[in-house]
């Protein structure tokens, strides 16, 4: 029975406008020849070129690039070793407050995790720039790595691990050989679901940036107070390019290591 009435169909395609034709004009106009971002005038791959050439966006960009990788990369480390101890561990003292402290952050407004973050870094003395926004981010970050991987964990099939230990595997290369390379596309849809925040992220890095560690977003946004130039059209559309491309491999890994799966499966049943 087809479903899809005029209605539907109309619906879906304004809402597909609503979402993504803002982002298709910005890309189209960041090449416009123009410096009125609202006129096209041509073609032109000059804003690009002023771009690269202007010092405070570079420098804001390395700024994010650098917090982001390092943020996304320990708030993968430590969501998956989160996500293990409530999936292996149901049963400890103190297992209700933890699951508590790392799933605040995901219904925390991010003001009050920013200024409760401000608090504490004035309260231990810790001056802030890099670090604490890295610090930061990895805090509200890591709650979210904790629920992709978390979700994996609860099917996976453990009788894998129980006959890797039972020839002789200690616990470390059982997880490491057996668990990871298995769990491994949600390690990853995590880190790049921690590394997409960080990027994005404007609130939290507000409050705990200091000289010197003025993320992008943080100089896109005060420069917008002014008008949108060309040159921010530019800079987001590469970052619209590099999260896309990150996308897309992160999609053929996975569909990867899921048919090499199914291969071994399929190999396994056909040696018994």
């Amino acid at each position: 029975m087809n479903t899809w009435s005029r209605f539907n169909i109309v619906s879906v395609v304004l809402g597909f406008a609503f979402l993504y034709l803002p982002i298709v004009l910005l890309v189209v106009f960041s090449f416009n020849e123009s410096k009125l971002v609202t006129v096209w005038a041509g073609f032109s791959t000059k804003w690009y070129v002023s771009l690269f050439n202007n010092r405070g966006l570079m420098d804001a960009a390395w700024v994010t690039i650098r917090v982001a990788l390092l943020s996304a990369t320990v708030a993968t480390v430590l969501g998956t070793m989160a996500a293990l101890a409530l999936t292996r561990y149901t049963r400890f003292r103190g297992r209700l407050l933890f699951s508590g402290m790392v799933y605040a952050p995901l219904v925390m407004p991010e003001v009050i995790t920013g200024l409760s973050l401000l608090l504490l870094f004035v309260a231990i003395g810790l001056d802030r720039g890099f670090v604490t926004v890295t610090l930061a981010h990895i805090t509200f970050s890591m709650c979210f790595v904790t629920v992709v991987v978390q979700s994996r964990l609860l099917s996976f099939d453990r009788s894998i691990e129980e006959a890797a230990m039972d020839l002789g595997a200690t616990p470390v290369r059982t997880f490491l050989e057996v668990t990871l390379p298995v769990i491994a596309p949600a390690v990853l849809s995590g880190w790049m679901l921690a590394l997409t925040l960080s990027l994005d992220d404007l609130v939290i890095a507000s409050f705990t940036s200091g000289p010197g560690a003025t993320t992008l977003p943080m100089k896109i946004y005060s420069q917008v107070r002014l008008g949108v130039t060309p040159e921010i059209n530019a800079a987001c559309t590469i970052l619209i390019g590099l999260v896309a491309i990150g996308v897309i491999i992160a999609s053929i890994m996975t569909k990867r290591r899921e048919v090499q799966r199914q291969r071994d499966e399929q190999a396994a049943i056909a040696g018994r």
